[in-house]
């Protein structure tokens, strides 16, 4: 098929809800997924399949882990307002607050509801903040000095009346060990308060589908933290972890161009717009038709986005053989994040979403079209 187009594969989603459940069940922790990583919910009816709720951040995912994993949403958001309070007290099971005065402001609204529908009441929790870094890229790491993110411990007289339980969220991408770390710190600063609460939400990073995840270790790190607070339910909300490594973005060659010695082949997707992570991370992502090393015995080249911000390119990468127009190239691992981070920049062309099934037959999700542009716009 034309491309450009993000393809989804069935068969690796099914892998990693496979070997999250398998923690799940084996740890005790509930875990589900946040929306920033994966949005693409014509799949969703695979992840229902395996029971999986989520996070949300915003209205708009609130609603959409309503409608579409029918599930009410544990809501974290940084900042509530009098015109959304009300939208996320209806389609929430869990609320945790920024801050201790944010709680108190909107509590009366809480009680009200809980108050009337028993049956659905809203547990409401506290961002705590454990300023525990792991992260290196500081736009990542809501630990670091100064950060918005979470009540620090010292800040923390009492906890209100009605807060039933904490989140806390410190890792990107990150493994067993480093959530050890966080844990250690998380139950010096805070323990106190841990055994007159009903949960603990340890946020999310948690990338137990990569290769050389220490899984058991996981497993025994929740298992052991049980055993010390029996009265907490443990929570925990990965993003990448659901969706690592299931899906590709395919590309076209369409020219080569060379300006000072550098080869430059410039693709139909945009790093800017298709990729942000690529340059925001940054990181250089597989591209599974170049050499696993850069090598300058082979052709090389930089690959350039198909936009006119001058720093969309990533490179270098190196193949057997010249590129040429018509040449196709598959960025791997463009599923997580990338397609909830996607933009129109520039009214580039937006790539088709596809699903392939585990017999082989390809769906298409979606297609974007001028209109999506146009109406996005006014």
């Amino acid at each position: 098929m034309d491309t450009p187009y993000y393809i989804i594969y069935e068969e690796k989603l099914r892998r990693n809800l496979d070997l999250i459940t398998h923690v799940s069940r084996e740890s005790g922790a509930k875990i589900i997924m946040a929306f920033k990583a994966n949005a693409v919910w014509r799949t969703f009816p695979i992840f229902r399949e395996y029971g999986v709720c989520s996070t949300a951040s915003s209205v708009n995912e609130m609603l959409l882990a309503n409608d579409e994993l029918h599930c009410k949403a544990h809501t974290y958001c940084p900042a509530y307002t009098q015109q959304t309070i009300k939208q996320y007290i209806a389609g929430s099971s869990h609320i945790t607050f920024n801050s201790v005065d944010q709680y108190l402001r909107f509590k009366p609204l809480i009680d009200e509801h809980n108050a009337e529908a028993s049956n659905q009441r809203i547990s409401c929790g506290l961002r705590i903040n454990p300023m525990c870094s792991v992260i290196e890229t500081d736009i990542y790491n809501p630990c670091c000095p100064g950060s918005r993110f979470g009540i620090l411990a010292n800040d923390l007289k009492s906890v209100p009346d009605g807060i039933e339980g904490f989140h806390f969220h410190a890792l990107c991408e990150s493994s067993s060990y480093d959530l050890a770390k966080v844990l250690n710190a998380m139950e010096e600063q805070f323990g106190n308060w841990l055994p007159q609460l009903k949960w603990v939400n340890m946020g999310g990073g948690h990338l137990m589908t990569r290769r050389g995840y220490d899984v058991k270790h996981l497993i025994h790190l929740i298992q052991d933290f049980r055993r010390r607070h029996p009265n907490l339910e443990v929570i925990l909300e990965p993003g990448s972890a659901f969706c690592w490594q299931t899906g590709d973005l395919e590309a076209t060659v369409v020219d080569v161009v060379e300006n000072s010695g550098i080869k430059t082949a410039i693709v139909d997707v945009s790093f800017a717009c298709h990729m942000p992570d690529c340059l925001e991370m940054p990181y250089k992502p597989v591209i599974t038709q170049a050499l696993q090393d850069v090598d300058l015995n082979y052709p090389t080249y930089r690959i350039g986005g198909n936009s006119c911000l001058s720093g969309d390119y990533v490179g270098d990468w190196s193949f057997e053989r010249e590129l040429k127009p018509g040449d196709r190239l598959t960025f791997e691992d463009m599923n997580h994040y990338t397609t909830v981070k996607t933009n129109m920049f520039n009214g580039i062309s937006h790539p088709s979403i596809v699903l392939k099934h585990i017999d082989g037959s390809v769906e298409t999700l979606r297609e974007f079209t001028y209109q999506d542009y146009k109406s996005r716009m006014s």
